[in-house]
């Protein structure tokens, strides 16, 4: 077999190694596998192969056009990638990508004011592994938020917050927008998990929690004594600490709702998530925008002292005219709080992005919802229900009917 080569070594026959790589081995006529084998022998292997690499570099660089090179040569450096010096074009004179959805299209490209850096900092890796030691879970992560970075990372003059998520990391319906596991049976809750989240807020420090968790439809209370038990524990062990729930929608039960409403709660949040029109092709079959609309009426009715507060999706194909009906309606039964966000597919396969919505109408969003009377809108691309609770509600709604309180 001329094409064969002979191992010294292991006197196995085998095809020729690469031609550069054969060079290295000509020496001691060992195979491949013999060179891994001997620590001296794979070092001169690894350069072998260094040399071939910059060979095919250097092959494909004289194939570039003269345009192509100088482009290259007045680039930025890999010192510019490293200190991030580098500016977006498309950030510094306007986005001009395609924003909208259009017949045929696959997906859009994400403009640059979704991007968000890669969480880092000690409060960030002090609530992850307080959270991993405890088994408890977040919809921060579950849900694949964009702003867990800054949520948990708080710091000097900022609030840290944390949406806990109850009941378990699995969903009794599979809504088209969310990423959380979903199965018909979920294991049984965590009788401790109550506990648990106490003892982590108390040891995190922080200002605000949002309590939120799967629907459990398997369930007959629908986990609302597992919400109620929760905050208690919470207030038990810090009075200060402001508590918000964002609740399902516990197939209707208005006892369920009660309960949540009247366990010391601060804030009583239930998502409409989307207009009327599109609650059928969003959301699992057993929500619906009415039911949505009975739940935040009857906490407002129970606790009238209570904020409530629900959250809008956009980018899903909703039209303005819907987006503001949906504002009056739930302005008309109470609703103080609202937070209008862009809808971001999770994974390939969830519901595809119809629309980016720009900032600018964010904006706009926000000064109707001033005008309808909302106590507060928090309108913005990156805004989630949860997002920087503590900010938007400590500074602005909480401070504020404590002060009234203290003046009567």
């Amino acid at each position: 077999m001329a094409n064969t080569f002979l191992c010294t070594r292991c006197t196995s026959k085998l095809p020729p190694a690469l031609p550069v790589l054969r060079q290295s081995v000509k020496q001691k006529g060992w195979c491949l596998l013999c060179m891994f084998l001997a620590p001296c022998a794979y070092q001169k292997l690894c350069q072998a192969n260094q040399v071939w690499k910059w060979h095919l570099m250097s092959r494909s660089y004289a194939t570039l056009s003269k345009e192509q090179k100088e482009k290259l040569a007045s680039g930025p450096s890999l010192g510019d990638f490293i200190d991030g010096s580098i500016e977006v074009e498309e950030e510094r004179h306007g986005y001009t990508g395609k924003l909208v959805k259009e017949k045929g299209d696959k997906r859009l490209r994400l403009p640059p004011w979704l991007k968000q850096e890669i969480p880092i900092g000690k409060n960030y890796h002090k609530l992850k592994t307080s959270l991993r030691e405890l088994n408890l879970h977040t919809v921060c992560e579950e849900a694949r938020c964009p702003n867990i970075g800054e949520c948990w990372g708080g710091g000097e003059g900022e609030t840290a917050t944390a949406t806990i998520m109850l009941l378990g990391d699995t969903c009794t319906r599979g809504c088209r927008f969310c990423s959380v596991k979903t199965a018909r049976k979920p294991p049984p809750p965590d009788p401790n998990e109550p506990v648990n989240t106490a003892t982590a807020i108390a040891k995190w420090g922080l200002d605000y929690v949002v309590l939120t968790s799967v629907d459990r439809d398997d369930l007959s209370d629908g986990g609302s004594t597992h919400f109620a038990e929760t905050v208690q524990e919470l207030k038990q062990r810090n009075p200060k600490v402001l508590v918000e729930c964002l609740t399902p929608d516990f197939r209707g039960d208005l006892d369920a709702v009660e309960r949540v409403a009247k366990s010391g709660l601060d804030v009583f949040a239930h998502n409409v998530e989307t207009v009327e029109r599109l609650q059928i092709f969003v959301r699992d079959p057993r929500a619906n925008y009415k039911q949505t609309m009975a739940v935040l009426e009857h906490a407002k009715k129970v606790r009238p002292d209570v904020i409530t507060k629900s959250s809008i999706m956009l980018g899903l194909g909703e039209k303005d005219e819907e987006v503001f009906q949906t504002m009056k309606d739930l302005r008309a039964i109470g609703v103080e709080c609202l937070t209008l966000g862009q809808y971001m597919q999770p994974t390939k396969r969830h519901l595809k992005v119809a629309e980016y919505v720009t900032p600018e109408k964010f904006h706009y969003w926000e000064k109707i919802g001033n005008k309808l009377g909302f106590a507060y809108t928090a309108s913005g691309p990156l805004v989630r229900s949860s997002y920087r609770a503590g900010e938007f509600f400590i500074a602005n709604l909480l401070k504020d009917r404590r002060k009234g309180e203290t003046d009567h």
